[in-house]
């Protein structure tokens, strides 16, 4: 279900961002020199803002949609609870370790010499 989703949640981000691409600039940016000023209505919706805001709204559904999925599916388990499991496990596979897992020294063999051999 949450890859489903996923899908249509890029498919939507895509084609939203061709549509506002595709819009007719209106002046400069944050309304800055958009002329008119305050005294001029409201422009009549076109087709293309119209979808623009069917578009946004179906991406906005599928992000929430996305994080109920994602928090159904975690809601068992916490960061500490998964990080506490994985150190436990990691500390049993060192106590099966055959040369003693005490030791933060890799193990030395009996007859193996205890310095390393001169340079030559």
């Amino acid at each position: 279900m949450s890859n489903v989703t996923l899908t249509i949640h890029l498919i939507l981000a895509l084609v939203l961002i061709g549509i506002v691409l595709m819009q007719r600039s209106e002046g400069g940016g944050l309304g800055i020199g958009g002329g008119g000023g305050v005294m001029s209505g409201r422009q009549a919706a076109t087709a293309l803002g119209k979808v623009t805001w069917l578009i946004a709204i179906a991406f906005l559904i599928t992000s929430l949609t996305l994080t109920i999925l994602t928090a159904r599916q975690q809601s068992g388990d916490s960061v500490i609870e998964r990080i506490g499991d994985s150190t436990v496990a990691s500390e049993e596979a060192e106590g099966d370790d055959q040369f003693g897992g005490d030791s933060l020294l890799p193990p030395s063999l009996p007859d193996a010499p205890a310095t390393p051999p001169k340079a030559e």
